[in-house]
């Protein structure tokens, strides 16, 4: 019998790894081969013309004079920040330099966003515009940046018009996934006079999505199984629909660029392909009769908005906020007002030496649960079957006790040994699921935070497969025996799984809905054997 129960158990472990593992796709990002090298180690902006030398501030030269403003969109307003540098009467500078500031996926009011960058950069001697974000159009689940940038344009448009600035000197700053609009903005408008690119993902948002977790499971030290399940997670559509915009591609609008463009990035922004979306965006701006220029700057210790911890941080204390690196703020008001001297002038790309493992690259999409609606039916389903299946069998076992303590003729609802596997084998497999998905929302606060605990990431990965292992073995007994009585029946004997219709229909339920929780256990890598 215990033989018998192993070489089961062993069968089962073995069919629900090869299910796993045909059921969706494997995860092998491909490493980077040809790394980027800056030719310098200095950020410093080169191209300045000799007669605008003495237009061109340095941050902290101006004071600065910020006014609440309202810019009309396509069927409703928003509010925006504006920033005008000041001379030493307190008059406006006059014919000065716009930038139009683009929000990433974190930030969207005027009145926090770019704060800091918006007023260093006013006080170099460049307007500085920062609108809200539009918030109807826009959520998880739908937004459309090529509609963006039309409401973005219109900040442009109020910018060209504001007393002391150079309407023709005009143009962009965006950041992270603002980087997949400004793109857009300049093809509709060629006028926009420059674009500013920091922390470009450049690929398609699901394609961002897969290597930054891919980074961030890496630094948190999870297994390997557990990546197994990163294509299978952002390959799949989405549950309830939406995310059209996971699969947009920047990449045609970067082709038609006519603006010089600054790239940069911090070398600590993990989320970021730093060295490809470089590579792309330099050869992609290059393709037109008339090519863009790029200037690319790394630096050193910069996080996602280009940050750097004080230099008397202990550590992660979260009461010293990071601030902007000084050499970013500097090169960033050097070249914005050094153009068109500035636009392409050597070095192209300049500062730390970025260092990023692997490509970004098309995610893989799953075969059979390629839709996120089937996974949540299949996980919803499989405990509703077993949750209804094991009180139906509860009640029917107590309904017939209390008979046969009337005297009546009531038979158990399941044969002997069969009730107890059957209950193992639903509770662990529902246990197994709700640990794993306690186990991912552990594992994502961790790489969320850049932060390591052996403990949560390797223990909880052991309780996991260990849940699971019993679930299997429960399984392989709940067989055995279901064997042996169907056996007794063939010798003639008096023998069933199951009596009545109630304890049949309780008995298929849980077995149905154990399945189903087993089987998208095995397809998210927790029975893994290398298979």
């Amino acid at each position: 019998m215990v033989l018998r129960t192993l070489a089961t158990s062993v069968a089962l472990l073995v069919g629900l790894a090869v299910v796993g593992s045909v059921a969706g796709p494997q995860w092998e990002p491909r490493p980077v081969s040809d790394h980027l090298v800056p030719a310098t180690a200095d950020t410093t902006v080169h191209g300045v013309v000799e007669d605008g030398v003495a237009d061109i501030g340095q941050v902290g030269d101006h004071p600065v004079r910020t006014t609440p403003v309202t810019i009309a969109l396509d069927g409703t307003t928003v509010d925006g920040v504006l920033r005008r540098p000041l001379d030493d009467r307190g008059e406006l500078l006059t014919d000065r330099p716009g930038v139009v500031f683009v929000h990433g996926a974190g930030t969207g009011s005027s009145a926090q966003a770019f704060r800091d960058l918006a007023d260093l950069l006013a006080s170099a001697g460049v307007a500085t515009l920062v609108p809200d974000k539009r918030l109807d159009t826009y959520s998880t689940r739908d937004r459309d940046y090529e509609h963006m940038a039309l409401d973005y344009e219109r900040s442009v448009d109020l910018l060209r018009t504001v007393d002391g600035v150079d309407p023709a000197r005009v143009g962009v700053y965006a950041e992270s996934e603002g980087t997949w609009i400004a793109p857009v903005m300049q093809v509709d408008d060629p006028t926009i006079a420059f674009t500013v690119l920091v922390s470009a993902p450049v690929v398609p948002p699901r394609e961002q999505a897969a290597f930054a977790v891919d980074n961030y499971l890496r630094n948190t030290q999870v297994p390997d199984q557990v990546f197994r399940a990163i294509p299978r997670a952002v390959g799949m559509q989405f549950p309830g629909g939406g995310f059209d915009y996971a699969d947009f591609d920047v990449r045609p609008w970067l082709e038609r660029q006519s603006a010089p463009v600054l790239v940069v990035y911090g070398t600590a922004d993990p989320s970021m392909p730093v060295e490809q979306g470089a590579r792309i965006i330099l050869a992609d701006t290059a393709v037109s009769p008339d090519p863009a220029p790029v200037t690319v700057r790394y630096y050193g210790g910069a996080n996602h908005g280009i940050r750097v911890a004080p230099s008397d941080d202990p550590g992660n204390d979260p009461a010293h906020l990071p601030g902007l690196h000084p050499d970013f703020v500097r090169d960033l008001a050097a070249w914005v007002q050094g153009l068109p001297g500035t636009a392409g002038a050597e070095p192209t790309v300049a500062g730390a030496t970025p260092d990023q493992p692997y490509l970004a690259a098309p995610v893989p999409r799953p075969g059979w649960w390629a839709n996120g609606d089937v996974v949540v039916a299949a996980v919803l389903g499989g405990v509703v079957l077993v949750l209804v299946g094991l009180v139906g069998l509860a009640a029917t076992t107590a309904w017939r006790a209390g008979s046969r303590r009337r005297g009546a003729q009531a038979p158990a609802p399941t044969a002997p040994g069969i009730a107890a596997p059957l209950t193992v084998l639903a509770l662990a497999a529902v246990a197994t699921t709700v640990v794993l998905a306690v186990y991912l929302m552990a594992v994502a606060r961790l790489a969320l935070d850049y932060e390591r605990d052996a403990l949560v990431v390797q223990g909880g990965w052991v309780t996991v497969r260990v849940l699971g292992l019993v679930a299997a073995v429960a399984g392989a007994v709940l067989l055995g025996r279901a064997a042996r009585v169907r056996a007794d029946r063939r010798a003639g004997r008096d023998a069933a799984v199951a009596r009545g219709g109630v304890a049949h229909a309780a008995l298929w339920a849980v077995g149905l809905g154990s399945v189903s929780l087993l089987v998208t256990l095995a397809y998210w890598g927790v029975f893994q054997l290398g298979i």
